[in-house]
């Protein structure tokens, strides 16, 4: 497979985890608390798939750094909200800990990228 096919790909990818974030945002409780946090849940969570998209389109390869560099950050906030929403009894982990992993898996694969990317600079 070649590299576009698994940028793609993986756009795919980003784009149906921001489409389950939304829908775990939509079962969120209607407190104020739940809707502060969701919020911030539901923007990183939907930010990385259009920042990936964004570093896809990348001019050169400083640009590719920066724009991953912010695809990294915005799945490391995703996971940090995650488990404040679960730690705070706001969302029960069975319902989403599938979608946690897919976090996990797309940080780990954009840290990849992004120290690659540096390596190869």
């Amino acid at each position: 497979m070649n590299t576009l096919n698994q940028a793609k790909q993986l756009q795919e990818r980003t784009k149906k985890f921001a489409v389950r974030i939304v829908k775990a945002f939509a079962s969120l409780p209607r407190d104020e608390a739940a809707r502060i946090i969701g919020r911030q849940f539901l923007r990183s969570g939907t930010s990385l798939a259009a920042n990936y998209r964004a570093a896809c389109r990348a001019r050169s390869a400083p640009d590719f750094i920066s724009k991953i560099s912010v695809v990294a950050e915005e799945a490391d906030e995703t996971l940090s909200w995650f488990e404040l929403l679960v730690e705070a009894e706001l969302i029960k982990v069975n319902l989403v800990r599938s979608l946690m992993k897919e976090c996990e898996e797309l940080l780990k694969i954009f840290s990849a990228s992004l120290a690659t990317a540096k390596r190869n600079r």
